[in-house]
């Protein structure tokens, strides 16, 4: 394995390539990644696909819920400058709205009419600590929006009020920096800080790659994975040669 690189951990903008090398791999195997880079807290625990089927790579656009109270909304702009749609507002092709209710199943962040906002900016989708509502119009209406959430919910009246946007949030335990890159897929959603995204995706192509190497020679030896599994330096130094001789 290569050496750990040094980051300076200052928010970077992701590009839309490193998004793409994300799609094609794993979110296991980024996780393991992200893990080796030193941040073992990247899991949106208890956060599940509402749309199978779908990778999603995208930056983060942060909305924070907190509970309602007068002071509250007469702090908060309402209408079009609300928070929430503000929001949304900043979410285009290769970002996704992030949402931290508390885990909370009786707020939605949204239905088909706020999310419409979404569909139009051909956003990516929704990584939601609460609930979420009208799935079925999402799908019948072709929103195209990859949507993970706690919970589906019908709760209409609020018990938590959009706060704050573009700020870091806690998303099933997992801190979420505007900026940072949210991959998932049916296994789930974590977060990849953004300084360490485009090492994380070599680290993590590379480690795949090796993987499938591995998995070939099981099946050609008829041998118990542990003879090669998990793998072992002399298999990333064997498949780096491989490549080297294949051109590849």
């Amino acid at each position: 394995m290569s050496d750990q690189p040094t980051f300076d951990m200052k928010p970077v903008h992701v590009p839309d390539e490193v998004l793409e090398g994300f799609k094609k791999l794993p979110t296991a195997t980024v996780y393991g990644a992200v893990r080796s880079f030193g941040s073992p807290l990247c899991v949106c625990e208890g956060i599940k696909i509402f749309t199978p089927g779908q990778k999603m790579a995208a930056r983060a656009r942060t909305l924070r819920f907190l509970p309602p109270r007068d002071d509250l909304k007469a702090d908060t702009a309402p209408g079009e400058g609300s928070p929430e749609y503000v929001a949304m507002g900043k979410c285009g092709p290769g970002d996704v709205l992030v949402a931290d209710i508390a885990g909370d199943v009786q707020t939605v962040v949204a239905g088909d009419v706020k999310l419409l906002q979404l569909k139009m900016n051909n956003a990516d989708g929704v990584v939601i600590d609460g609930a979420i509502r009208d799935l079925d119009v999402l799908r019948d209406e072709d929103y195209d929006l990859i949507v993970y959430a706690t919970a589906r919910s019908l709760h209409g009246g609020p018990t938590a009020s959009p706060a704050e946007e573009g700020i870091q949030i806690n998303v099933g335990g997992a801190l979420v920096r505007p900026g940072d890159v949210m991959v998932g897929d049916d296994d789930g959603v974590i977060v990849v800080p953004s300084w360490m995204a485009a090492a994380v995706l070599e680290h993590a192509t590379e480690h795949e790659e090796v993987e499938n190497y591995i998995k070939t020679k099981i099946e050609a030896e008829n041998v118990a994975p542990g003879k090669y599994y998990p793998p072992q330096p002399e298999s990333f130094e064997e498949w780096r040669k491989l490549k080297k001789e294949r051109g590849l």
